[in-house]
């Protein structure tokens, strides 16, 4: 009997432990979504101390030095006043050129076709450089463009298409894209939002 008693309550703790813990996760239960809820991550978190570090990736990704492409259905920004361009930046490659008017880019710089929209107004912006390694490109990456009135244009990778093959987008009205092109490679980039650079 006392074996039994012990075993009991034993399981007895086990029970209220696990219920304490689903309560305070917000699980709701064994029914619940582990991935909806963040549980399958805070315990690992928690005990390795990286809560604090995932909170400042997060920061970052929000301040645009990058985002997960799973986060890429973010509601559009609105779109901008047009502006003349006058360079394009993409952090992650370590890209930081010129921007000239005209279809074509010279040599160390990249070119704006001005036949279509500025990048950061409504529409999709045309934008294309020689030798830039868009390749190394990965969907939620930042492009950042400043322009003349002293607003960057920061826009996230939606897609990127290697080898000839178009990244062309379905228009749809009041939303601004970019569309950056070098050799083969194009990619498709839509608003995050403008920061004021001074």
């Amino acid at each position: 009997m006392p074996h039994a008693r012990w075993a009991v309550a034993a399981l007895t703790v086990t029970l209220l432990c696990a219920g304490a813990v689903a309560l305070r996760d917000g699980t709701g239960g064994a029914g619940a979504d582990p991935a909806a809820s963040g549980v399958t991550d805070a315990l690992p978190s928690r005990a390795l101390g990286l809560s604090g570090h995932r909170r400042l990736v997060r920061g970052l990704e929000q301040a645009g030095e990058h985002a997960p492409g799973r986060n890429s259905r973010a509601v559009p920004a609105t779109p901008m006043r047009a502006a003349r361009p006058l360079r394009l930046r993409i952090p992650s490659l370590g890209v930081d050129v010129p921007v000239t008017g005209g279809p074509r880019g010279e040599r160390g710089a990249a070119g704006w076709d001005t036949a279509g929209p500025a990048p950061g107004s409504a529409g999709t912006a045309v934008v294309t450089g020689s030798g830039l390694p868009l390749g190394g490109l990965r969907r939620g990456r930042t492009i950042e463009i400043p322009r003349a009135d002293h607003r960057t244009a920061v826009f996230t990778v939606e897609r990127i298409s290697p080898g000839g093959v178009d990244a062309a987008p379905s228009d749809r009205p009041g939303r601004a894209r970019l569309r950056l092109v070098s050799g083969e490679t194009a990619v498709l980039a839509r608003l995050a939002g403008p920061l004021r650079t001074g």
